[in-house]
């Protein structure tokens, strides 16, 4: 047997008290102050702890939040802007939901829902195009058959028109092909005046844009025809296999159809099944996700049943 003693420092009073909870540590106090006390019997009320034990509370942490990063400010998406690639602006902004969510709550100045050369541009009775006179850099044909001389469209968006078209004729609801697209400030302004000597102005103005407030001299909208086999008007669009394809699956290829049935208050417009819009894959697919059915309502825009000039 060891003639060493065992150590018994860890149990003596001395290291108990240092080493215990300072919540343990004021309720001994506590009690042995009233056991001092001639005067008081020992009572439960008088083992709580005296008011100096609030002093010696830990205080509370506080964690400052920094505050939110401008999007605008970060380079990849300064460097997007300038090159026009509006797919690496979304981008940069975290996705069209997060891209989405700047623009309505005014936090993203370097974006113009008014600058025609972007996807998210908006035109309404209520936002006139600038410049007046614009149109795209560059027009291409889809390779669809065309029912008038106004078949061609921005490069991206003749392109999606095609996937679109090829989409719905691998899916067995029919043929597609476009009635027009790319209209010139000149040519809406023909055609919107052969609306109103046909209809009058009031009647024209539900069916048709007036010069330079159309999506068509964008680029980026077109409307849209049924063919089985000849194309039909595009009157007689709605209701198709095509018409009803498109409503669902126009958003996979980067398309909205712009004027909904029921939200002439919101657009101003009859509904128009076969006016489809660009907008780009990421902006189409937010909008079908959210279940948005105007372009006004997706950017928390006024409702433009009118014009205000």
């Amino acid at each position: 047997m060891s003639d060493m003693q065992p150590r018994h420092a860890a149990s003596s009073p001395r290291a108990v008290v240092f080493a215990a909870p300072v919540g343990v540590l004021v309720t001994a106090l506590a009690s042995l102050w009233a056991l001092a006390s001639p005067v008081q019997p020992l009572e439960a009320a008088s083992l709580a702890p005296p008011a100096f034990a609030a002093v010696m509370e830990l205080p509370a942490v506080v964690i400052a939040s920094e505050p939110a990063a401008d999007p605008c400010a970060a380079p990849v998406v300064t460097a997007a802007l300038a090159s026009g690639d509006d797919s690496a602006v979304i981008a940069g902004f975290g996705g069209a939901d997060a891209f989405r969510a700047a623009v309505v709550a005014g936090a993203a100045p370097c974006i113009s829902l008014s600058d025609p050369a972007h996807v998210w541009v908006v035109v309404n009775k209520a936002r006139r195009l600038s410049p007046e006179n614009y149109a795209p850099a560059s027009l291409a044909g889809s390779g669809l058959t065309t029912t008038s001389r106004s078949g061609t469209a921005r490069d991206d968006v003749a392109a999606a028109l095609a996937g679109l078209a090829a989409a719905a004729a691998d899916a067995g609801a029919g043929r597609i092909g476009v009635n027009n697209a790319y209209r010139s400030y000149g040519l809406q302004v023909r055609t919107y005046g052969q609306h109103v000597r046909d209809q009058g102005e009031a009647r024209a103005d539900t069916v048709s844009a007036r010069p330079g407030h159309s999506e068509h001299q964008t680029g980026l909208a077109a409307d849209i025809v049924a063919c089985s086999p000849n194309c039909t008007d595009i009157h007689s669009f709605g209701g198709t296999p095509q018409s009803d394809w498109v409503a669902q699956h126009a958003w996979e290829h980067g398309f909205i159809v712009r004027y909904e049935d029921g939200h002439t208050a919101m657009t101003g417009y009859i509904a128009e099944p076969w006016h489809v819009r660009y907008v780009g894959k990421e902006i189409a697919a937010a909008y079908h996700a959210g279940g948005f059915h105007t372009l006004e309502e997706f950017f928390g825009l006024p409702a433009a049943p009118d014009y205000v000039e």
